[in-house]
């Protein structure tokens, strides 16, 4: 933060007002000032520490969803280790008796991440992650919760009290609605803010969804989560952030390249865009219901929709492991319980004009939908939602790059196709688009937003693109349909027949 921007007068007057908003981050703070500017700087003076006065209080719950939709999970930080306090999480429906369900707690340490910044300037104790599973939680019901740590002299030490909405059971005919979108990182709420002011809109995204909290039941990250990208304390920074969201509906999250890529670390893709974290603060700070978190592909239930969120740094082409989840993932579901099919990723396996996209002549990321096309054609899915390209495109239900559908704001009828639609602009810097608009574009949208769904039942469903600075809806169509519509035939996507009788 630079004095001549809350002071200009400061050289004249001698005095000068900074004001800093502080998390609790497990230690005490002092402040540097700084002479001669980011070029050449020079330190004048440090201040006394602060300190907080339970630097090791249980803050910033992140709620999941669990492997079975009656299940919730509670993950969140402290500074107790095991051995100096026992964790858990004292719950129940809201306004009945409560009970206590322990956690499990995990930590990282440098020899666990790959490279630098993350083992070097960039490492800074994360603290202890508590993981709590809530069980045999009744459908679509209001609970109370809070973290809790029980001290080896025998006190207590709580958290204040949280509240959720457990799951609608699958197929459940109610109202349902899911937020999606990617790449949105975090920044400072006091005017301070990093070097490269890289992530500018994020506060924007979460400040209009938790404006709109109470019309939300679930969110999807997909991707790109704090661009911590080695700087270890970033992640702290962004749970605090996102709280009042992620301690009140699921918050699930996808792998990105800035939280998985390093050179030969495994990954997909051998760039250093993690930062030396190589997954490891993803995987351990946040819970997904995958079978193997490594491998961070996994499906989930919500009502009336089944998502299948696939993990694009790594291998998802036809014979690898991950290509088998994902036609497991599609396949499994009952469209007649569960007709909202929807495919998620961080990058675009799928159709993106963005500018270097159309640079390699692509539309898509290398080696993208070749593979993949032809499951989510045979599972007839409806929507497959992307970050990584920070802006906001949708297509025409679209097959082998045809659009198969001439409509554009409502679709009735069978699935001949799906819709691939880029939700990248969650705050990340926007990407330009290519100057060749495709035919199967038909909206793009340079600007920050994220992505709604609305299922109102089984026939009927809303998808909307709303920018972050406001929410106001730029971009909407609607789905209607019946089961028999998602049985019918289109090509590539007939069961087998015969003519016997």
């Amino acid at each position: 933060m630079f004095v001549n921007h809350s002071s200009p007068g400061y050289t004249k007057t001698g005095k000068a007002l900074l004001k800093l908003r502080l998390i609790n981050q497990r230690a005490d703070f002092s402040f540097a000032l700084f002479s001669g500017g980011l070029s050449d700087p020079k330190l004048v003076a440090v201040s006394n520490s602060i300190a907080f006065a339970n630097p090791k209080a249980p803050l910033y719950p992140r709620l999941a969803q669990g492997k079975s939709w009656n299940e919730m999970t509670v993950t969140w930080t402290s500074g107790y280790h095991i051995d100096e306090a026992t964790p858990f999480v004292e719950w129940g429906l809201k306004g009945e008796l409560t009970v206590r369900s322990p956690a499990g707690t995990l930590t990282i340490d440098r020899n666990s991440l790959c490279g630098s910044p993350a083992r070097t300037v960039g490492w800074r104790d994360p603290g202890f992650i508590h993981t709590s599973f809530l069980k045999d939680l009744w459908p679509n019901s209001e609970y109370t919760y809070k973290l809790g740590h029980r001290l080896s002299n025998g006190f207590f030490i709580f958290s204040k009290t949280y509240s959720f909405r457990s799951s609608p059971y699958p197929g459940q005919d109610s109202l349902q609605r899911v937020v999606i979108f990617g790449d949105m990182g975090k920044a400072e709420r006091d005017g301070s803010n990093e070097y490269s002011n890289y992530q500018p809109a994020s506060l924007n995204t979460t400040d209009t969804l938790v404006k709109d909290l109470k019309n939300i039941d679930l969110v999807f990250h997909i991707g790109d989560i704090t661009y911590a990208n080695g700087y270890i304390s970033q992640w702290d920074q962004f749970t605090a952030q996102i709280e009042p969201i992620a301690s009140t509906v699921p918050y699930m999250i996808a792998s990105g390249n800035h939280e998985r890529d390093w050179p030969n670390s495994g990954s997909f893709y051998d760039t250093p865009d993690s930062g030396g974290e190589c997954g490891v603060l993803a995987e351990t700070m946040f819970y997904v219901p995958a079978e193997n978190r490594a491998k961070f592909w996994y499906p989930t239930d919500f009502g009336m929709f089944h998502f299948c969120v696939a993990d694009t740094e790594h291998d998802w082409r036809e014979g690898s492991e991950q290509y088998k989840f994902i036609e497991q993932c599609l396949a499994s579901v009952d469209r007649r319980k569960q007709p909202w099919l929807i495919f998620a990723a961080h990058r675009v396996v799928g159709y993106s004009s963005n500018n270097w996209y159309g640079q390699e002549g692509t539309f898509e990321e290398p080696m993208g939908r070749e593979s993949l096309q032809k499951l989510w054609q045979k599972y007839k899915v409806d929507i497959a939602i992307y970050g990584h390209v920070h802006n906001y495109e949708r297509t025409c239900p679209v097959y082998q790059s045809q659009c198969v559908r001439a409509e554009k704001d409502h679709y009735s009828g069978v699935v001949n196709g799906t819709i691939h639609v880029v939700a990248g602009g969650g705050g990340s810097h926007l990407s330009p688009f290519s100057q060749l608009i495709p035919k199967w574009s038909l909206v793009r949208d340079h600007d920050y937003g994220f992505v709604k769904l609305t299922a109102f039942n089984h026939s009927s469903l809303l998808f909307e693109y709303k920018r972050s600075s406001d929410g106001s809806v730029h971009d909407s169509f609607t789905i209607s349909r019946d089961y028999r519509d998602v049985l019918a035939c289109v090509h590539d996507g007939c069961e087998p027949t015969t003519a016997a009788l």
